[in-house]
């Protein structure tokens, strides 16, 4: 459960939090100026404010991860999902710090 205002533990990425990530993979790309063949949400941390924040980490082949900063705005304030940020060069150990 998410605690109002904070971020959520870690928990295993769902098929929610992957649609999610490859609503923005196209962004993501292009921020890192890589393609991405691999590209699996792995783990994620939510906060609930007026729409949800999310930090993702996605696996992007071998040993490299991503971790993604993501907002989705409320259903009735369209439900739009933003990218906020990228960080790149991430490991499997690398905690998910807000961004």
């Amino acid at each position: 459960m998410s605690v109002l205002g904070g971020f959520s533990e870690t928990k295993d990425a769902t098929k929610e939090i992957q649609k999610l990530c490859d609503q923005v993979k196209l962004e993501v790309e292009k921020k890192t100026g890589k393609n991405f063949k691999e590209y699996v949400a792995v783990k994620y941390r939510e906060q609930i404010v007026a729409g949800t924040n999310y930090i993702i980490k996605v696996h992007v082949g071998g040993v490299q991860y991503i971790h993604l900063s993501v907002f989705e705005a409320l259903p009735c304030n369209g439900g739009a999902v933003e990218l906020k940020g990228v960080q790149d060069n991430r490991t499997k150990d690398d905690p998910l710090i807000p961004f």
